[in-house]
């Protein structure tokens, strides 16, 4: 094996963020009343939160917001965007976001064989997320692929984020191993490509969307199942 340690992020990369969220945010949209609000239609509620959702972590992501700047703002924005008041209620509303997004289980196609391939491989398999600690636990564990995994390395961690290369060393120390020895998977060009490829990690870029950069990741794929052709 050309590589003993595979990084996956999560979000996006191995946990359907997108539906899993939608599902969210539709339970909150019946819970809270919101059609009251003047929001026109649940569909467009959740379509404007994912694009300032996608907005906020590009942001973060570059070391400009916080976490908490994150959770405080995200849904006032929402409703700002909407142009509709923000309810007096919305840090509930945001509270009850994070404590229903992280039981949902829902994973993209080809994840959990991925998952099993790899390990009976003798790949050793690790996360190296920018997302909540405490949040991308709970839901690993909701989609019970918590067990595949033998460390989960967040910001928190390693008191640096992805693209930084200080996350990527930190992760490289954790499991006592050399660059050449590990590859970086994920669905963020930024975070998850540029960092570990600036850090001297191969990559494989997960992109279903078939965007085009001028750097070249080591591996460039549609589908998860096509990390079965590379391991």
């Amino acid at each position: 094996m050309k590589y003993k340690h595979l990084f996956f992020d999560l979000d996006h990369t191995l946990w359907d963020f997108e539906r899993n969220s939608a599902e969210s945010l539709t339970e909150l949209f019946e819970r809270f009343t919101l059609g009251q609000c003047g929001i026109p239609s649940c569909e467009e509620f959740i379509s404007t939160f994912s694009r300032i959702n996608i907005e906020l972590w590009a942001t973060f992501n570059r070391g400009d917001y916080t976490h908490a700047y994150i959770r405080e703002r995200r849904f006032p924005l929402v409703f700002e965007a909407l142009q509709v008041p923000t309810p007096t209620n919305c840090s509930d509303l945001a509270q009850a976001y994070l404590q229903i997004l992280p039981t949902k289980q829902y994973l993209l196609e080809g994840a959990l064989d991925v998952l099993h391939y790899t390990r009976e491989r003798g790949y050793r398999l690790h996360v190296l997320t920018n997302g909540f600690e405490a949040i991308q636990n709970r839901k690993m564990k909701s989609a019970d692929i918590v067990h595949f995994f033998e460390h989960v390395v967040t910001n928190e961690h390693a008191q640096a984020q992805k693209p930084d290369p200080r996350i990527f060393a930190y992760a490289l120390g954790l499991v006592k191993a050399r660059p050449e020895d590990c590859i970086m998977i994920g669905d963020n060009w930024e975070a998850d490509i540029l960092g570990a490829m600036r850090f001297g990690l191969d990559t494989v870029y997960y992109n279903p969307l078939c965007q085009r950069f001028d750097d070249t990741p080591t591996h460039d794929i549609r589908h998860l199942h096509e990390l079965k052709a590379i391991f």
